[in-house]
């Protein structure tokens, strides 16, 4: 394609689910829409909520609010657009927008990579050296971490987005997808792009991979941590502390792997799509549930937040 036809795109076409029936993606744009405010009251809830209450002023509910804000920012980049061309039928793009949106996915994908390896090292802190906890974890630390977690970022998503769009593209403009992903974009471009999948396999392999393996190392103390333990009330308390971790770190990493890491011969676009969902729309909204369900601290704070909110209300002429 070194040789095809280019010209210059000043725009681009989500194809996204335009090949349903309009009645269907009437239907998705109202299940998607009621995902998404829950996505946000959510992550919202557990902002607020662990910055109202004193007891949840920990580092554990520190880098809480970093991923509830981080899940934020990942679904206002992509939803917003996906319920428009659901809704309105407008597919199109600007060039910027969709270089915009790209960039925008790459810093918060890299940064909850990160961001959960760094909550995983809180949690071998917390169940490894329970009592020089705070001395290790201190506020100082912590500022550090969340930097360190947010700031790989900052040159994977600029070096891939700049390189990519740096790119011609052909004569077609439409992106077989519902957001502007790297690998269909990539299929629209008129020149060897050889060097740049090199790089980005290798580059998304480090991304997934070294954070994967901080927390799996992490997990293997903790689990011969709480082995030690004596006594099977001591072991489920230990467990409880980091079972919500766990489990929002395998839904991430699972729906990650099966989107990014699978087969060409498996591959489909529409396949490409049902599964992309499940990392951008899902799990966002799946975190604060877990976090809020399976955490007693959390559900105790939001009881007496409603109880204060609702006592003031009584006292109020």
């Amino acid at each position: 394609m070194a040789g095809g036809n280019w010209t210059r795109v000043s725009e681009f076409i989500l194809v996204s689910f335009s090949s349903l029936p309009t009645e269907i993606q009437l239907l998705l744009f109202l299940i998607f829409l009621i995902i998404y405010l829950v996505t946000l009251m959510g992550n919202s809830l557990i902002i607020l909520v662990t910055l109202a209450d004193p007891i949840l002023h920990s580092p554990m509910y520190f880098f809480l609010r970093n991923l509830s804000f981080l899940e934020i920012g990942f679904n206002l980049v992509i939803v917003p657009k996906m319920l428009g061309t659901l809704l309105s039928q407008d597919t199109t793009i600007s060039f910027p927008g969709c270089v915009t949106q790209m960039y925008f996915l790459f810093f918060f994908g890299v940064a909850e990579c990160f961001l959960l390896a760094t909550m995983a090292y809180d949690r071998y802190v917390a169940i490894c050296s329970p009592l020089h906890y705070p001395v290790i974890m201190n506020q100082r630390t912590c500022a550090k971490l969340a930097v360190a977690s947010w700031f790989p970022g900052f040159p994977v998503a600029t070096v891939q987005t700049t390189w990519l769009f740096s790119f011609p593209f052909c004569d077609t403009n439409k992106v077989n997808h519902f957001f502007c992903d790297s690998p269909p974009v990539l299929r629209l471009v008129c020149a060897d792009t050889t060097l740049f999948e090199i790089y980005a396999i290798i580059g998304t392999i480090l991304v997934v991979m070294i954070p994967c393996l901080l927390i799996l190392c992490s997990y293997s103390h903790i689990a011969a941590a709480i082995l030690r333990i004596p006594s099977a009330k001591g072991k489920q308390k230990a467990f409880s502390t980091c079972s919500s971790h766990l489990l929002v770190v395998s839904l991430f990493y699972v729906s990650l792997s099966l989107t990014y890491f699978r087969p060409k011969s498996n591959y489909s676009p529409e396949n490409k799509k049902l599964l992309s969902l499940s990392y951008t729309v899902v799990t966002p909204m799946l975190n604060p549930i877990i976090y809020s369900l399976r955490n007693n601290e959390v559900k105790n704070a939001l009881s007496r937040i409603f109880r204060k909110t609702i006592g003031l209300r009584n006292c109020s002429p």
